[in-house]
Order: C-alpha cells, then structure tokens, then sequence
C-alpha cells in the first residue's frame, strides 16, 4: 500500500529544534494560519478553498426524494469525501484510508450532527417528499491542514448554495427551475468550523494549521469545532500524548479565536461573490436592453 514520504532524521531534528527556538521552517507564528483563498464557481454551491498548498474542491447537490420512515418531517443531509492520488500518493483510487475515513467522520460530526443545517427546512411533503442535499468534497492537493480546509470549503458552499423553489398543491410538488423563480438558500443555524492543533515536546508547544511535515512529526493532534458564537461543537483527541486540563482549556481559547477571523474571511468571500453575480447580472440586463 502507497504511503507518504516520511521526514529523514535531519529534517526531523531541524524542525524540532527550530521550534524550541519559538520558529517554524514557514516562518509563520504558531498560532497563525496559512494563507487562505476562498473562490466560488459559477454554479451555486461550489467553493474552491486553497489553506497554503491544501485544496479542497465541495461541491453540493440537491435532488427531490422520499425521506427517512422514522424521520418523515425532515429532509436529508449527507457528506461524501474522495482522496484523489492527484493530491497525493498515499491515496488510491477504489480504496478508503484511514485519513479518508477520519474525515469523512470528523465532518460528520462538526457540520451534520451539529444540526448546521435545519433538516427540517428541508421537508416538502411530510413523509413523501423531501429535498437530498448532498456534499462532496474532493481534495485536489494535500499538505496537512485537511480537515479545517475541508470544513471550510463545506460551509463556504452549503452558505452560498441555492435550491430551486417548490410549490405544492394537494400532493403534487412542482420544481421551478432558476429561470422561472429565484432560488432559495439554505436555512443554516450556525456556522461550525474546525482548528486543528499538533502537540510537540510531550504538549509543551501547541501549533496551529500544521503543514504535512509538521504534521508528519508531531507527537499528537486535536481538532476543535466552534462557531462564531463562541459555541464548541467537538473536540476530538486523536491519539498521542495527554493533555493536561489547563493546556485544553487554552486550546479552546485559542480555537474560538481563530474561528472568529475564519468566519470573517468566509463572510468577505461570500459577499465578494454576491457582489460579482449582481454586477454579471446587471450588465447581462444592461446588454439585454441594448439588443432591444
């Protein structure tokens, strides 16, 4: 089975040894994020996130089926991941990892089971007819930090994501199509997002957005989901070494903060993009006029 390259012993050592000197090979501090760019597609709901030379491509989908028999007044919400080995050659084609199967769970677990959006305002027909609101994350490139990229680009597309309208009458549903009535966004109740934190030096030093080489190198991970609202949705140990109660408290500290300025940069985006398909669409009705 492929694997990734591990660091050699020299490259081990440098990297320990200029964090104990408070640097890191990057240059950046230990609570910064890498560089993060956020680009919309021309469709709704597809959102490109590059954090430093991780990119996740999340894609949604939405499709009228019958809901669940035991929950007939909610809709249904799913989210599937793909490792491609275009990103990197510990990923095969056909066969799942287990950092696929990690973050398939840890999203499930920041975004679906966090109730980030209300199933409810999915239900069309109760117990017939419902909308299948589907999330497919495709990593295109990877060098650490991909579970807070993939949360990123699910959020960033489910905000800007607009289903079709319905009407009902009696039992027959009718799907407007974006020409016929303007799309409905989705009903979102909050916005969780993930930090995820490496322990060196038995948990002495704490590094935010670790690179693939940090990542490789670090003696144990934690990955903390909050909203902007100062809201902790999970936090999750992954192994290594124990942490001590006053060193998670300030791990929870530092992730609401970092949440914050995420928020902010995904907020930007999003008005960015509405900005940009007012102003395509006010010169297509512009050049409409003119060909009157």
């Amino acid at each position: 089975m492929p694997r990734e390259a591990e660091p050699s012993l020299n490259e081990r050592a440098f990297v320990l040894q200029a964090l104990r000197e408070n640097i890191r090979v990057d240059g950046r501090a230990f609570n910064a994020f890498r560089d993060l760019q956020i680009t919309f597609g021309d469709e709704y709901g597809v959102a490109d996130v590059c954090l430093g030379k991780t990119r996740v491509l999340a894609r949604i989908f939405a499709e009228v089926t019958q809901p669940f028999p035991d929950r007939k007044f909610d809709g249904i919400f799913t989210i599937t991941t793909e490792l491609s080995p275009m990103a990197s050659p510990a990923f095969e084609v056909g066969r799942q990892t287990d950092q696929e199967t990690l973050l398939s769970r840890l999203l499930e677990k920041a975004i679906r089971r966090s109730n980030a959006l209300d199933t409810e305002s999915l239900c069309i027909l109760a117990g017939q007819k419902c909308w299948n609101v589907r999330a497919d994350v495709h990593v295109l490139d990877y060098d650490g930090g991909l579970v807070d990229a993939s949360c990123i680009a699910v959020i960033a597309a489910l905000q800007q994501f607009s289903r079709p309208d319905v009407s009902v009458e009696g039992e027959d549903v009718k799907v407007y199509t974006l020409a016929e009535r303007v799309p409905v966004p989705l009903a979102m109740l909050h916005h969780p997002l993930c930090v995820t934190l490496s322990f060196f030096e038995a948990g002495e030093i704490v590094l935010v957005d670790a690179t693939l080489q940090e990542q490789q190198i670090s003696e144990g991970e934690m990955v903390i989901t909050a909203n902007k609202h100062g809201e902790v949705c999970q936090i999750a140990k992954l192994g290594g070494v124990p942490t001590d109660a006053l060193v998670l408290l300030r791990c929870v500290e530092l992730a609401l903060g970092k949440v914050s300025e995420l928020s902010r940069l995904v907020s930007a985006a999003l008005e960015q993009d509405a900005k940009n398909r007012n102003a395509e669409g006010m010169m297509a009705e512009l050049s409409a006029e003119n060909e009157r």
